[in-house]
């Protein structure tokens, strides 16, 4: 099994490498799309033929071009100007953009679950070399989207793409994407069996997908899962449906892409689940005069506009079912400060809503180095009975307790300069939080010095309101065990000598200019 999972990476390489003869001739914030939309084209077409074929050997071949007997198997429909045989065939003809672009089109056109999903006259437009466009055609065309149907190979070839296209915009860019272990980390710890779920900020839609990946893991029903979401950027908004279109996951992200505080498009969802990544720190995000009696304040003082890290979160907050929970990340300047993000963030304290805040780890993400924060909220925290020992029960008082987590060491490098969880990491983490969380577990939870502290909302009071980690967590005194007597002597020695060769090297100086018939006094 190890062997075959190196060589499908070998070939996700080689198809990486192919994508890039692109880049020169094609913006890298272009060209992503260039190739997925390919990749997506290859993948309907593949599962086109597998339905289209077994219609032939039942003897139905008279059905084989009608659209309802692909959809029932949760196929799409592929018109005959779509058709990868028929791209194939054209590769290598001075018009293969336009007979690309025709495809797609026509694709979409027959299928109503594409609609607003594919490139409009995208490679036409871009003024592609047809060689180069050929050379992709060639190399897309070896991708056996449905050669081993235990495995997501179509699936794991865009999910290698998006990381990769987020790696090479990098800062300022690539907000499409947000790095795979940290929504898995979210999933495990909110735990979306069932309900609905959604994301204001969907990207390319990787919460979903970790989420059902999340139901598959525990081996529980996806179809008791509903998907909502929403995206501002049109080309962002086309990645996410193309992704979840191919895992065959059905999601409601509105009919087009918009802005999630002008056009709510899911004005009376009540979610289950809420897993998001928006924009940090995001700035003038409304007008002075805008959103100020819109009903997602709750109460709540209004957002400011300089900022829309609180906004994020009341909108979050305000699409929470009775029972609902979310996690989201956001910048750690939201943790702290005073004004009206300091207002906002007393009255959820007090009103009993935030459940934990983990610090993450430097250089998760693609597009930023700034410290970032995992929020946990809660509409469920309840009260628990944790011991009943000689008749005598003692009740403890979760409602008043906040879980900190201090992760900034936590990870394993990759690519040199990022860093990303391991499973073994995701699972450690979710193990202390559950523990914290759970009734019959909570024995088993401890604090632990630069780790993990439960803070009461006594402690959160004293300190202002104050949701920064490091300031529960107890910290050690690593230079408890230094000889300060004997370390001084030494840096006093150095510092010595240095000087002393500076003087040495002054006098040196000063005599070679003499020498030239220069003399300076210093």
């Amino acid at each position: 099994m190890e062997k075959k999972k190196k060589n499908e990476k070998k070939f996700e390489e080689v198809l990486w490498d192919s994508a890039n003869d692109l880049r020169g001739s094609v913006e890298s914030s272009e060209y992503k799309h260039v190739v997925l939309s390919l990749i997506f084209l290859k993948f309907a077409n593949d599962k086109f033929n597998v339905v289209r074929n077994n219609l032939i050997e039942e003897g139905k071949e008279q059905y084989i071009e009608m659209e309802p007997f692909y959809t029932k198997e949760r196929v799409f429909y592929v018109p005959e100007e779509s058709r990868w045989e028929y791209i194939l065939k054209n590769a290598k003809q001075p018009n293969i953009a336009l007979l690309v672009d025709t495809a797609l089109s026509r694709l979409e056109e027959n299928n109503d679950s594409l609609k607003g999903a594919l490139p409009d006259n995208y490679y036409s437009r871009l003024s592609l070399e047809s060689g180069n466009l050929a050379s992709l055609i060639d190399n897309i065309n070896n991708l056996n989207t449905i050669k081993d149907q235990d495995e997501d190979i179509i699936g794991r070839v865009y999910e290698y793409f998006l990381k990769k296209f987020a790696l090479k915009e990098g800062k300022g860019k690539g907000e499409f994407y947000t790095p795979k272990t940290v929504v898995a980390l979210i999933a495990e710890l909110i735990q979306p069996y069932k309900g609905k779920i959604y994301d204001p900020a969907c990207g390319s839609g990787g919460m979903f997908v970790q989420s059902i990946k999340f139901v598959e893991a525990h081996h529980g029903n996806t179809k008791d899962v509903s998907i909502y979401g929403q995206e501002k950027s049109s080309t962002t908004y086309k990645l996410a449906k193309m992704n979840l279109a191919i895992r065959g996951i059905l999601a409601n992200l509105g009919e087009k892409a918009e802005n999630t505080f002008t056009q709510d498009q899911h004005k009376d969802l009540k979610a289950d689940f809420v897993m998001a990544n928006p924009p940090f720190n995001q700035k003038k995000w409304r007008k002075d005069e805008e959103l100020v009696d819109d009903e997602r304040w709750l109460g709540y003082d209004v957002p400011p506009t300089g900022n829309a890290n609180y906004a994020w979160i009341l909108n979050i907050l305000s699409k929470l079912g009775v029972n609902g929970v979310a996690g989201f990340l956001l910048a750690n300047g939201s943790l702290s400060g005073g004004g009206t993000e300091y207002e906002i963030r007393k009255k959820l304290i007090e009103n009993r809503l935030i459940d934990a805040i983990l610090y993450l780890p430097r250089n998760l993400f693609y597009t930023t180095d700034i410290g970032v924060s995992l929020w946990i909220i809660s509409n469920n925290k309840k009260n628990q009975i944790i011991e009943i020992e000689n008749e005598k029960i003692k009740l403890r008082n979760r409602l008043d307790e906040i879980l900190f987590v201090d992760l900034r060491q936590w990870g394993v490098s990759f690519e040199k300069k990022y860093i990303e969880f391991s499973q073994k990491n995701i699972t450690n983490i979710s193990t202390t939080y559950h523990n914290w969380q759970s009734f019959l577990n909570y024995k088993d939870y401890k604090n632990i010095p630069e780790y993990c502290y439960s803070a009461n909302i006594k402690e959160v009071r004293s300190r202002n309101y104050s949701l920064v980690p490091s300031e529960y967590i107890e910290f050690t005194n690593k230079d408890a065990n230094i000889d300060f007597k004997k370390t001084m002597f030494k840096l006093t020695k150095k510092l010595q000598s240095l000087l002393i060769q500076e003087e040495q090297s002054k006098e040196e100086l000063l005599d070679v200019l003499k020498e030239i018939g220069y003399e300076i006094n210093l």
